[in-house]
């Protein structure tokens, strides 16, 4: 595993790779340094073929605070030529995990505000201790939640993002899981055991299957079911009902048997 200095990249367990943001002094906030590490420590568990599963993880008491407030500091004072370049390189790397053909999963403790929240949404499952808390704060800072933004308003729905971000209220893991910010809410002491399970799940489906349900959904909108939609649909089932994972798959369900992707 590659050596960073703003995070770890460590095997969680069999199929599992665990990038763990290392700044607990500053509640894991992210600067230019720890966007850089975090690309290409997600570059580097996509490009392991043993890696099928990421958690993303922080030390400390809070997942992340979001922006590094010396780095927006510096960000104010610089040119619209440096920012441009800048949050350029901050959208690239939420798409990078947004994008992941393999399933992303956050643990969350403490709080997560502006891109830490951000870092949230990016990821497919987002599992919290009872005691996170959750902010879209950046308009207390006189800024917008631009890159975050989409991510955003694909977790909770437009109207809730423009509130969320409007007011910058913080809110409970509670109202996080009634809005779909996190997918599951645990007492602090069995965090780890309900990720755990969670990765149990996800590693009994075939990498290929996953990979295939992320792009589908990437294309599918909440709305009328097109003649193009369903046709999008038919085209993906009928190719992937032929390949070996699929046949393997089925062969295991009959046969009473783990499938042969699944970790020993």
């Amino acid at each position: 595993m590659p050596l960073f200095e703003t995070l770890t990249l460590t095997p969680r367990a069999p199929g599992v790779a665990q990038i763990t943001m290392n700044r607990p002094a500053v509640f894991n906030a992210f600067d230019e340094g720890m966007i850089g590490e975090l690309h290409a420590a997600f570059a580097h568990a996509l490009a392991d073929d043993a890696v099928r599963v990421i958690v993303l993880a922080s030390e400390g008491k809070h997942f992340s605070a979001g922006a590094d407030l010396q780095w927006m500091q510096r960000a104010s004072m610089a040119t619209q030529e440096w920012n441009l370049h800048d949050a350029r390189r901050f959208a690239e790397m939420l798409w990078q995990i947004d994008s992941s053909p393999k399933p992303v999963l956050a643990r969350v403790q403490g709080a997560a505000l502006g891109g830490g929240f951000g870092l949230a949404c990016a990821c497919d499952i987002a599992i919290a201790s009872d005691a996170a808390s959750f902010s879209v704060s950046e308009a207390r800072f006189g800024i917008l939640p631009a890159v975050i933004g989409p991510y955003v308003v694909n977790a909770v729905g437009r109207r809730q993002a423009r509130r969320l971000a409007l007011t910058a209220q913080r809110i409970g893991a509670a109202e996080a899981l009634s809005l779909g910010i996190v997918h599951q809410v645990v007492p602090a002491e069995g965090l780890d055991a309900a990720v755990d399970a969670t990765l149990k799940e996800l590693l009994a489906g075939g990498p290929q299957a996953q990979r295939e349900i992320k792009q589908l959904m990437a294309q599918l909108e909440v709305g009328p079911v097109t003649p193009e939609v369903r046709e999008l649909t038919a085209q993906t089932i009928s190719r992937v009902r032929g390949t070996e994972e699929a046949r393997e798959g089925f062969a295991a369900f009959l046969g009473k048997r783990p499938a042969g992707w699944i970790p020993q």
